[in-house]
């Protein structure tokens, strides 16, 4: 027998290391593999590997250790969470995936300690944060222990840092109640998959324990129901896509706030409906159109990717791309309530605002609305105190923001949109349908001059002169004329001065106020 047939020493702990590792695997793990397969999803190692080119791992051997409560040791292999520096596109992420296959996926103290190491690398290395969440809340292993309790956890803490400084991203795969949707309600971006994915506070099971109510987690926080209350961003039909729209989301932003914008093509072309911009927007201000072709005609070819679609569809927020800049859109949808802003819709634009001052992207923001919602439901809202919001945000960004007429634009929704110098735009447009005023030239009529035209011989006629008296001092011409507005242009003109502008002014003003420490936001 020769000498290298004898296992040496280092040969047997080289052995023993790549044992402990091996049985972190899938392929160690055949029966808990089979079990989640049968659930119609993937393991997390297998969306990491969709998802990165890459990846490192951290704590990969870390576990719950020995019981203290003289129950017998889990079986927990990585603490039910791998986590790692993925890279998606090129680009590196600190990387989290629960794995429901380890004890539904619940958070354990030794897993959660390696999603705070996690936090702490994003924040240090300046990299976005991205977590893949199925199953979690409290391990109850775990959980019933004071001692272990009450402490809390540190980790809102640490979102709280990260937040606007890198991009923070969820996908819900799997059951989300409890802390798990506290954790991904932190992040900027949220995406979940229809038919096996929740995100809630509280489970049926709980809440019928609580409260008596018979109801059902797809009620509770199935992905339709989360979409529509505007509690996550997009709703997917399978994991693939949910992991695609993390991937897409992260490629129209920076890794961190002061990084180097993910540029494209500045050569792009725009949509297939540029080539009909100049008719897409009705003279008729009562005849609807979806903002969404316009935006579609303006931006680079399918480069355009909405968030929240299905919550408050009054307004349109969406990243795009002009001229391979990415760009955030915000524009007021006349299918849908005619446009009018509500407390929703309200706040949907001044969260997207904020992200993407966050992480420098202009602004571009399209008008046409004929006001506020009003009435009583609108009031108990508390509509007056969320009507601020998107004027807020857009005063308080310091990218580069452009605003457009493109119809209607009435009394302060014209001004909480940013129309003409309410918000010091670094481009202020109007296009030829433009109709700019206090509000609607016949509402105005009725208001201030009814007892004039009802004491008329033909109060319908004096009604009729009067309207068009006052509509022709209703001109964008006119708008200019006064220089409210920077110019009057052909839609199919405003996509070149978009691009010019963005690419000459500075990525960021400086502040309004020198030294003040923070504005409160209006809620």
């Amino acid at each position: 027998m020769t000498t290298d047939a004898i296992p040496s020493t280092e040969d047997a702990l080289v052995e023993h290391v790549r044992a402990a590792k091996a049985a972190l695997l899938d392929d160690a793990r055949a029966e808990k593999v089979a079990k989640q397969h049968a659930r119609g999803k993937l393991t997390a190692r297998e969306r990491i590997a969709i998802l990165t080119t890459e990846f490192f791992e951290i704590g990969g051997l870390a576990g719950p250790g020995p019981s203290n409560n003289g129950a017998a040791t889990l079986v927990a292999p990585a603490d039910g969470v791998v986590t790692g520096i993925g890279y998606v596109d090129g680009r590196p992420v600190a990387l989290a995936a629960y794995d429901f296959t380890v004890l539904g996926g619940s958070n354990g103290a030794v897993g959660m300690a390696k999603v705070e190491r996690l936090a702490e690398r994003a924040l240090h290395d300046r990299i976005p944060l991205v977590m893949l969440m199925d199953g979690g809340g409290h391990r109850m292993q775990e959980a019933l222990d004071s001692r272990l309790a009450a402490p809390g956890s540190g980790f809102l803490l640490k979102l709280g840092d990260l937040s606007g400084y890198v991009p923070l991203v969820a996908a819900m795969l799997g059951p989300g109640f409890g802390a798990p949707a506290n954790i991904a309600s932190c992040c900027d971006f949220v995406t979940i998959v229809r038919g096996q994915a929740t995100m809630g506070l509280s489970s049926d099971f709980l809440v019928k324990n609580g409260t008596g109510e018979d109801s059902t987690n797809e009620e509770l926080g199935g992905a339709d129901a989360c979409a529509r209350r505007g509690v996550v961003d997009l709703a997917v039909d399978d994991e693939h896509e949910a992991l695609d729209a993390v991937r897409l989301y992260l490629s129209y932003l920076p890794s961190w706030q002061d990084g180097a914008q993910n540029l494209g093509e500045r050569t792009a072309l725009p949509g297939s409906d540029a080539v009909r911009i100049d008719h897409l927007v009705p003279a008729n201000m009562r005849v609807a159109y979806d903002v969404r072709e316009v935006i579609e005609a303006l931006c680079d070819d399918e480069s355009v990717f909405e968030v929240k679609a299905a919550w408050a569809p009054n307004v349109v927020c969406t990243f795009a791309r002009l001229g391979g800049r990415p760009v955030g859109i915000v524009a007021n949808q006349p299918q849908h309530l005619g446009g009018a802003l509500d407390g929703p819709a309200c706040e949907k634009a001044g969260v997207f605002i904020a992200t993407c001052d966050a992480f420098g992207l202009p602004l571009v923001v399209l008008i046409d609305l004929p006001g506020f919602l009003v009435g009583v439901a609108a009031e108990e809202s508390r509509l007056v105190r969320r009507s601020a919001r998107i004027g807020y945000e857009l005063g308080n960004a310091s990218v580069p923001r452009a605003v457009v007429v493109t119809r209607k634009a009435y009394g302060a929704a014209y001004v909480v949109m940013g129309g003409g110098r309410s918000i010091d735009a670094d481009l202020s447009l109007a296009w030829p349908t433009a109709e700019i005023c206090a509000i609607p030239v016949e509402s105005a009529v009725d208001i201030a001059f009814r007892a004039e035209y009802e004491d008329a011989e033909d109060p319908a006629a004096k009604r009729a002169e009067l309207i068009e008296l006052f509509r022709a001092n209703i001109d964008p011409v006119l708008a200019a004329d006064g220089f409210g507005v920077d110019d009057v242009v052909l839609p199919s003109e405003t996509r070149r001065l978009l691009v010019e502008c963005f690419g000459r002014t500075q990525p960021r003003r400086a502040p309004r106020v020198p030294g003040k420490r923070r504005s409160i936001t209006p809620a």
